[in-house]
Parts: structure tokens; sequence; C-alpha cells
């Protein structure tokens, strides 16, 4: 018979760098020939990577304990004669304490023993545990200890074997397990995740996991302080205790864009629902469906990055949204606004402590922790000086990396000099120090591309000329971008650095930076107002769909007038000579024929040409009809593609014809003004055509 006692309970990972999926702890005198074999053959013909130590193997215990810390999951086979092994009793508290401190998964099975037995060492555990007593006379201190972590070990959930088939018992159990943990998704803390664990203590005291009540925890800090570290790792640490969870990160960002909460919603919604759709339309109407939907799960959500008092309103207006259990996390630089939302716990994030910047400095700097001699006084005078804040610590030290010792106090220098420690500006003097071309990159990736795909970017970039690939792993080198999961994202801080940048490309007038991301406040205003130059190199900001927009060909004048017009009186030009060859050909003067047919010739390709400049490489989508109709933009324009194309078929017939002195039986007059006349229509609308995508 085999039973599931239910779910474990203990925590995932943090953030470490497993080197095994699991590691089997069990008494190799009752099971290794049979259950445990197989288990481990199971647990590798699923893919997943078990540590299994088998006899006769020649392993040091110190040895052993290094594979239990690596291992993300613990399973610990409880049999009959597990307790008479000393190694047993030591790997099962080594990994009750990996438990405690790296949040490491644990799941007992019991096989064809009784839990009690276990947890009261009765039975063949009591027998075990009285002989080594007798032995450790002296050492009472060990006995208890074993006694104490059996007990401890029967608190966790698990699952027990008594009779019945193994080989379905251990399918069903390789299969929950990957399932319900190796396949969870697990957010990216940190390459150095130091001083962590201290954190996680402290929120874990904050949160209360276990007991069924429903709170709100906010993790307040000063920028650059790690807030968002801190609620990815508990996150890892927590997320599979709930029936569902969700991390919003960056909400001060995602809510700036006309439908933002909205679709902040739809997000919680579908993550805590298990990916469920279910689209919601408006702020109110996701405000009564969060209540219908969630008000009975047990629910953790995270949002990162809260700025405003409304946005908790729409996304977790109250507790009782959210079923008994649940947590709702935030972090915020403001501690006032987590007051005025009454969330009475609060974590305020404080820097390392000198011993834990000074290891995640060096890991940064020198990709280890040893520090060179002649480097040792100036790292801790830069660790000193960046007061804990980890953010400061990682820039610093990957910008470092690699350089000189008198580069080293030339760049300290150039700190000192910043007043109160401004964060921003010590980025900014990495920043500086960038190639234009790399430093271009960053912003827009800043600006337009934070969090998209990697190969998505690149070929954004690459369309304006730059060299991407190249920028980017100068920018990942330099710990101004991260790529996490194939996607670029660039932290808040420096997000804000790299907008506040182009902010001071102009303090009043926004058609003066070169890039434009908020659509209420300057990307509308510089397409209604007419105030568009041509220091404008992108700009990005979904259109509402309530608004009527209409963008007077003056908005892009001073960016655009002067190329368009050169074009417009290149293809006049053409046509005028070409109508007037056409009409001095004859079958005696078939040259002139010729010449008009190749001048109809450069005329459309001029036009080609310009159509497909304007429609790639300006990203414009000219039509109501979206990017299906970006080659033509508008019916004048099509109706003078065709006019021009039929002008050029009728010239070849009339210079075949002209050769062959033969009179040409079709009048090309007509076409060339047709063709002058979309030409000139298709220009004068072109910028009153309604927009509706994204710039």
């Amino acid at each position: 018979m085999t039973t599931r006692q239910g779910a474990s309970s203990s925590s995932s990972s943090v953030n470490h760098l497993w080197k095994y999926d699991i590691f089997i702890c069990y008494r190799s005198l009752d099971t290794h020939n049979n259950f445990t074999y197989n288990l481990h053959n199971n647990f590798i013909q699923k893919g997943i990577k078990a540590y299994l130590f088998r006899r006769g193997e020649e392993l040091s215990f110190p040895t052993l304990v290094k594979i239990i810390e690596e291992s993300r999951v613990s399973v610990i086979v409880f049999s009959e004669n597990f307790a008479s092994s000393e190694w047993c009793l030591e790997e099962l508290v080594k990994i009750l304490q990996c438990r405690e401190s790296q949040q490491q998964i644990v799941w007992p099975i019991y096989y064809k023993v009784d839990p009690l037995d276990v947890r009261y060492q009765k039975g063949s555990f009591g027998e075990a545990l009285a002989d080594f007593e007798s032995k450790y006379i002296k050492n009472m201190e060990k006995v208890l200890m074993w006694r104490t972590a059996l007990t401890e070990a029967t608190n966790l959930d698990g699952w027990y074997f008594l009779e019945g088939h193994e080989s379905k018992f251990i399918h069903n159990f390789v299969e929950e397990l990957s399932v319900q943990v190796l396949n969870r998704k697990y957010l990216n803390v940190a390459n150095y995740p130091v001083g962590i664990d201290s954190h996680l203590r402290v929120m874990s005291e904050l949160l209360g996991i276990g007991v069924n009540d429903i709170r709100m925890v906010g993790i307040w800090g000063t920028e650059g302080i790690g807030k968002t570290t801190v609620a990815k790792a508990v996150y890892n640490s927590i997320a599979h205790n709930f029936d569902g969870s969700c991390f919003l990160e960056n909400v001060r960002e995602k809510s700036m864009t006309s439908r933002g909460l909205v679709q902040l919603q739809n997000i919680v919604l579908s993550d805590v629902q298990g990916g469920k759709q279910l689209e919601v339309i408006n702020v109110d109407k996701g405000i009564q469906v969060i209540k219908e939907r969630l008000s009975n799960k047990r629910v953790l959500l995270i949002l990162d990055g809260v700025d405003q008092l409304d946005q908790l309103n729409k996304l977790a207006g109250r507790s009782d949204w959210f079923g008994l259990g649940s947590r709702i996390v935030i972090t915020t630089r403001d501690k006032r606004l987590l007051t005025a939302h009454q969330v009475d716990l609060i974590y305020n994030v404080m820097g390392l402590e000198f011993d834990e910047a000074l290891e995640l400095f060096n890991w940064n700097a020198f990709r280890t922790n040893k520090i060179p001699d002649d480097y040792a006084k100036l790292a801790s005078t830069i660790v000193e000086f960046a007061q804990g804040l980890p953010l400061t610590l990682v820039v610093l030290g990957s910008f470092l990396c690699g350089r000189s010792v008198d580069e080293w106090k030339t760049a300290l220098d150039g700190y000192r000099r910043v007043p109160n420690l401004d964060i921003q500006e010590i980025l900014k003097i990495n920043y500086n120090v960038l190639e234009d071309q790399v430093k271009e990159v960053f912003l827009d990736i800043a600006c337009f591309l934070n969090g998209k795909y990697k190969n998505y970017v690149i070929k954004m970039l690459e369309s304006c000329h730059l060299n991407p690939e190249y920028a980017v792993k100068v920018l990942v080198q330099r710990a101004l971008i991260n790529i996490k999961d194939d996607h670029i994202w660039v932290s808040e801080s420096l997000e804000e650095m790299g907008k506040g940048i182009v902010h001071q490309d102009s303090l009043v007038e926004p058609g003066k930076r070169s890039r434009l991301w908020f659509y209420k406040e300057n990307v509308k205003h510089v397409l209604t107002e007419n105030t568009g130059t041509c220091e404008i190199k992108g700009m990005i900001g979904k259109f509402p769909k309530s608004d009527e927009i209409f963008l007077s060909g003056k908005s892009f004048s001073k960016v655009v007038s002067t190329k368009w017009t050169f074009l417009l009186m290149a293809s006049l030009c053409q046509e005028i000579l070409s109508l007037a060859f056409d009409q001095a050909s004859s079958p005696k003067k078939p040259q002139y024929a010729l010449i008009g047919m190749l001048l109809a010739f450069a005329s459309l390709l001029t036009c080609i040409w310009e159509l497909i400049h304007k429609g790639k490489k300006e990203k414009a989508v000219i039509s109501r009809f979206g990017m299906l109709w970006w080659l033509f933009g508008s019916l004048p324009q099509f109706y003078a593609l065709v006019a021009g194309i039929a002008q050029c078929i009728c010239s070849i017939v009339q210079y075949v014809c002209f050769i062959r002195h033969d009179q040409n039986p079709i009048k090309v007059s007509l076409l060339p003004a047709i063709f002058l006349v979309c030409l000139a229509t298709s220009r004068l609308t072109w910028n009153q055509m309604q927009q509706k995508s994204d710039y």
C-alpha cells in the first residue's frame, strides 16, 4: 500500500548554483539493491541529476557534506536499519541544517517503517539509539542531536510505503517531485547572492509562513540597497507553499502606460491561476475579478517597485481580496505609502556589513573572494566608500575588473568627488567612459527595450546601424545590464539613470530630446503640438484606443520635410523629362523613346525607394491598415505605384514599336500626370494618416 501524507512544506532554494538536483540519503543494508537503486534510476531516466552514494565508494564525510550542500533537494529513505548507521544519522543532521540555512527542500520516504517509530525512536530505531547511548556515554549530546533530528524530520510531510508495487510508488513519487519542485520556475536573484540568508531570516519571521492569516509585508529601503533582490529570494524560498504565486516586477514603470494597471491585473490573475488566460478590460472590472477568483486561494503576491498608492489599491487593495494564508509583499522607497495602505509589518533593508560588502565587491572585481595583495588596501577603501550599497558594489567591482592599480586609483579619485554618495552620479561616471556607440545602445535599452528578448533587441538595434552584439557584451561586463532567461534587463536605478541622461537633453521641451517614451507626458505633446526636431532618434508609446489622434504633417516636418521634398522634386523632374522625350519620340527617333523609358523607370524606383525607406527605416506605420499596408501607406500612393508601373510598361511598348518603325498604339502622356498627382497627394496626406501602433 502506498500513501502520501501531503505536500512538502520545506523551503526551496534562494539562488544557489546547485551541482545536483537531488541527494538520496538511505541505508544501503536495507534498500540499495532494490528500492533505492530503482529510485535513483528513475531520476536519471527523467533527466534529473541525483546523487547516490554507493557501497564500496571511497568518500570522506566532509566531501559528502559538500555534496549535500550542493543539492537542491534531499530525499531521506527511512528504513528498518536506518538509525543503526552513524553516517545516515549525520547525513540527516546536515540535511536539516541545510534546510534551515539554504532553504533546501526535504522529502522523507518511510519505507516499510512506521513514522511513529521514527518520531519517538521506538522499535528498531529505539534499539539503535540505545546502543549508541551505551557507546557514547561520555558524549550524550551527539545522541541527543540524532534523536532531535529524527523527531524534526517527521514534522515534514512525506510519503510512506508499506506494501504493494514498488515500481508504481517510485513512478508516482518521481513524477510529483519533478512537477512540484524541479519544474518550478525560480527567479534569478543575483550572480553572487552575498548576505541573502540574513535578509531571509528576518523576512521569515515577518511572513510567518504556516500561520493561517493574511499578511501584507513591506520591504523598504533606499535606492540600490537590494529590495528587489530580497523580494526575489523570498519568492524563491516560499512560493511552493501557496496555491498560486506572482512576482510583479517594476510596477512603477509598467503602470505608466495607458492600460498599464489593467495589464498588471491580468498578469496577476494569469500567474496565480496557473497560466489561465482571463482578459479584464478595465481596472474596476479587474478589481472585481481578483476578489472573485482569488478570495478562496492561498496566494503569494509580490509587488516590486511600487511608488503610488493607486497601484496598491488596484492590485492588492485589501486583505480580504485573498484567501487565508496569503502573503502580499510590497517593495518601495516610500515608507509613507506603506503606512497609508495600513501595512504594519515593514522590513527596513540596510546596507551590507563590511565583510559581506568586501566579499560582494571581490566577486565582481576579481571573480573570486581572494584579493591580490597590491589591490587589498584600495579594495577596502572603495568598499568603505560604497557604504554597503549592493548596487554600487556590483557596478564598481565590474567596472574595475581587469584594470590596473593606477586605473583603480584614478577611478577612486573620481568617485570621491561625488557629493553625498549620489548613486546616480556614481553610475553616470561609469557610463561616461563608454564608447559613444555603446552609450547609444544602453540608452535605447533603458528607454525602450528593458525586459525584451535578447534576439529582438539585437535585431532592432542592428537596423539602427549600431553594433549591438559588441555593445551588449560590454554592458554586461560593466554590470550595466543583465541577461536572464534570454531577456535583457536593466535595474531600476540604472534605468532611471539612462532616462535622466536623455531628460537632460532638454529640461523643458520633449521634442528636443533624443528619445521619448511617456505617451501622455511627451509623445502626445510632440505629435500634436508640432514640436518634433531632428534630435529625436526614437519614441515609444501605445496610443489609447479612445484617443482620436490625427498627426499633422508639421509634427515631423523638421525631421523629414527636406528629405521628402528632395525626393518629390527628383520624381517630378524625372517625370517631366520622361514626358518630354516621349512626346519627341517617333519611329524616326526611337532613341528619345529609350531615354523616356529609362527616366520612367528611374522615377518609379525613386518612389519605391522612398516608400521602403519611410516604412522600414523610420519605423512608420502610416495607415489605418497597420503593418500589412506599410509599403503603400495610403490609397493615393497605391494608385501612384500602379500608374508608374503602367507607364513603364507603356514606355517599353512604345520603344519596341518605334525601333520596328511601327506607330505606337498606346498613348503614354496621361500616365505621368496620374503618377505625379497621386505622388503629390500621398506626400500631402502622409502625416495626416491615423496612427495605430507603437513608435
